[in-house]
């Protein structure tokens, strides 16, 4: 049978405490099977993103060491940061690489989903193509009010998790787990301290104010840098590429007169996304992207395996 391979980008509620990331982390590198490909930590948003690639067992056995840790150090009562959340291990997706189909995933999210919460009591919400109900596809749908307030609502039907008793988690807060298309973090960095405008920007660039289909957004402050950020997600970059999405951005931003200071890819990309962004600003007249030289010898690889 040939090797399965997925992409997990597990999210975890901390972002401020080197001992603490680096003790989460260090499972992810401790497994056969599992490959760390980056991580990421941010002080405003308070959040760590780890992605990995590799076979689905060894992804598990690694997810579990690390949501122990997490447990045992992150306490969602004390918690505050910039980014929406409900748990200390917030959310953890699985996305199909090599090998395996969008269903397998799926399957594979369900499945550990009741697995992490036999093993850490840790309620759990199943979303994007995992979800089992139509209106907890999006992530926001889940997280409304965030941890504050689904700790006090999450014993209504209709916010009750999918896995697990209706309440939450003393200290961990509840999890969400799912299956998805390769996502984008895309972050862009504007000159002014001036919060309302980065939200304005925020929800005139996303899908749910009308904005760019398949990207979400929200504004957050940059304190400790005098700063203002949108955050946005883009779900689906052949559908709206990075380029035409910071576009918008610096068509918003123009208006209240604001430039933008830099753009930050959180995590991992496709080369696909990088590429056709870089031909677009290069203004490059019938490019194949074939003419990069490590992507051709990577397809040249790939052909020689078959």
């Amino acid at each position: 049978m040939a090797k399965q391979i997925i992409e997990c980008v597990p999210n975890f509620s901390e972002g401020r405490s080197v001992e603490i990331i680096n003790k989460i982390v260090k499972p992810f590198s401790g497994h056969k099977g599992c490959a760390l490909l980056d991580y990421r930590a941010d002080r405003n948003h308070n959040r760590l993103v780890v992605s990995l690639a590799g076979s689905p067992e060894p992804i598990k056995k690694a997810l579990f060491e690390a949501s122990d840790i997490a447990v045992s150090h992150i306490n969602m009562e004390l918690h505050e940061g910039g980014h929406p959340r409900i748990g200390a291990i917030d959310v953890i997706p699985f996305t199909p690489i090599q090998n395996i189909t969008m269903d397998e995933c799926v399957d594979l999210a369900r499945d550990f989903g009741k697995q992490f919460n036999g093993a850490t009591g840790i309620p759990v919400y199943f979303y994007d193509e995992a979800a089992l109900k139509p209106n907890r596809r999006n992530l926001e749908v889940i997280r409304k009010g965030q941890y504050e307030t689904l700790k006090k609502e999450i014993a209504n039907p209709e916010r009750a998790p999918d896995i697990g008793d209706a309440k939450m988690h003393e200290s961990a807060g509840a999890t969400i787990i799912g299956a998805r298309k390769f996502l984008i973090a895309f972050n862009v960095n504007l000159g002014t301290n001036k919060v309302d405008i980065a939200k304005k920007i925020a929800n005139n660039v996303r899908a749910s104010g009308g904005g760019l289909c398949h990207v979400k957004g929200i504004g957050l402050s940059l304190k400790d840098r005098n700063l203002v950020q949108v955050s946005l997600n883009i779900t689906d970059h052949k559908r709206n590429a990075v380029y035409r999405v910071l576009e918008l951005v610096k068509m918003e931003a123009k208006q209240f007169g604001i430039q933008v200071v830099e753009t930050e890819l959180y995590g991992m990309a496709p080369a696909s996304a990088i590429v056709d962004s870089s031909a677009y600003y290069m203004q490059l007249a019938g490019f194949d992207p074939n003419q990069i030289i490590e992507l051709r010898l990577l397809q040249m690889l790939e052909e020689d395996d078959e």
